[in-house]
């Protein structure tokens, strides 16, 4: 059975491993707080909606906007990291969503302030993701207890709290808490100046390079390892619906469901804890269901994906709490499966020098997904025939497409096997 480069065994041990065999943690605790605060603003959506006056379309272009910082965090923040080390390219992230979080608060009567805010916290992110993913998961090699694929999932589950945490605090100090539109952000600035402290203490993994060994930046922006076919067939396709997912759960849902609840923000942070939460329970579960030989696990991140649909479908239509509750927990399933199944082909695929990299492409397609709510809400204001049990049933059908895809690709371009058409640097355990 093979283990991710990054759970092999290491080449190096520090020279005190039992101070260091933790250190993962303080990097888990910037992750955490970054995805914070990258999601904290997802309850709201309802609050800027019916107290600062912004249209739903313009609402979740918002929630969207983060996007254009991720993406450039992701796909910069990797290659940098492997050139100057992981520590100077991640130290700025807790700084970027404190000011992220800091203009949200002041600005949110503003629609220029609140995208300049979620870029911010965007790019925060994106470092997050691709740096602290590969500096976690680097640190976990330090740590003898850890079992094969602990790398992901500690960063998979370090994000998904995040994610959780961070919507059903904001939503509930929204609902029931003074200064509705920025106490919220104050608690976040608060526990990310704690997180930023603690990673002052993480030793490096990946030393810089020096000047002369160092090739052309646009040279390391190139992943040959995204051609991977087993890449292309089986983890792409799988990508946009992660966030597509949790955003189904804990955007559209809620929007879908306003008329209905009479503490709509409280609603909103249900949806996001009851979403997330499963999703990060079901990650816990990810190494047992995980097969290295086939595509089992992306397979049912995939069947949930498709079961949430249906539910969402029929709780836009029937416009009830429960089954609408019902259905977070199954698109929330799907969510976690996806990131940590994902993760997981990633760490499989990817060789030493292309792991920062593949893992940033890999999150940049996860984001595709956060357009769904912009383009259901555009969708529902430009066609008014087209109503959202229409498109959650769309959805259905485009999730099981990638399920006949995934399986047709059940054993297909596994890492270690002479038919690659890209070197994956393998560890040699050839997993057939």
């Amino acid at each position: 059975m093979s283990t991710s480069h990054l759970d092999a065994e290491p080449d190096a041990i520090p020279a005190d491993p039992v101070r260091t065999h933790r250190m993962w943690l303080a990097v888990a605790a910037t992750m955490f707080v970054v995805a914070w605060g990258g999601n904290e603003f997802t309850p709201l959506l309802v609050m800027y909606r019916s107290d600062h006056g912004f249209s739903p379309v313009v609402v979740d272009v918002f929630l969207f906007a983060y996007v254009f910082g991720i993406v450039p965090g992701l796909l910069l923040g990797g290659p940098l990291s492997d050139r100057l080390g992981r520590r100077p390219v991640l130290l700025p992230a807790p700084l970027l969503t404190i000011a992220g979080s800091a203009v949200l608060a002041a600005g949110a009567d503003s629609a220029v302030a609140i995208v300049v805010g979620r870029i911010l916290c965007g790019v925060a992110l994106g470092l997050a993701m691709a740096v602290g993913g590969s500096w976690l998961s680097e640190l976990t090699r330090w740590d003898r207890t850890a079992r094969p694929g602990a790398g992901a999932r500690r960063a998979a589950m370090s994000l998904t709290a995040g994610f959780g945490l961070g919507a059903g605090v904001a939503g509930a100090l929204a609902q029931w808490a003074p200064w509705p539109s920025g106490l919220s952000y104050a608690l976040h600035i608060a526990i990310s100046v704690g997180a930023m402290l603690a990673l002052l203490r993480v030793p490096e993994t990946r030393p810089a390079q020096q000047k002369s060994d160092r090739r052309p930046l646009i040279a390391d922006l190139r992943i040959p390892a995204a051609g991977h076919r087993r890449f292309l067939f089986v983890v792409a396709p799988l990508a946009p619906w992660v966030f597509g997912s949790a955003a189904a759960a804990y955007a559209v849902l809620p929007a879908v469901m306003t008329s209905r609840t009479e503490l709509p923000l409280a609603f909103s942070a249900l949806m996001c804890v009851v979403g997330l939460g499963a999703g990060f329970l079901i990650q816990s579960l990810g190494r047992k269901i995980d097969a290295p030989r086939n595509s089992r696990a992306v397979l049912v991140a995939l069947l949930f994906v498709v079961a949430g649909m249906i539910a969402a479908a029929i709780a836009a239509h029937q416009l009830t709490v429960p089954i609408a509750i019902a259905a977070s927990v199954v698109l929330g399933c799907g969510y976690g499966m996806a990131l940590v199944s994902g993760l997981q082909e990633v760490q499989r695929i990817a060789g030493p020098d292309d792991l920062a990299g593949l893992t940033a492409v890999f999150y940049s397609l996860t984001y595709l997904g956060f357009a769904t709510p912009a383009v259901m809400a555009s969708l529902s204001e430009a066609f008014p025939a087209v109503t959202y049990p229409m498109m959650f049933g769309f959805g259905a059908l485009a999730a099981t497409a990638c399920v006949v895809l995934v399986v047709v690709k059940w054993t297909s371009h596994l890492p270690g096997r002479a038919t690659h058409t890209v070197d994956t640097h393998s560890d040699g355990s050839g997993a057939e």
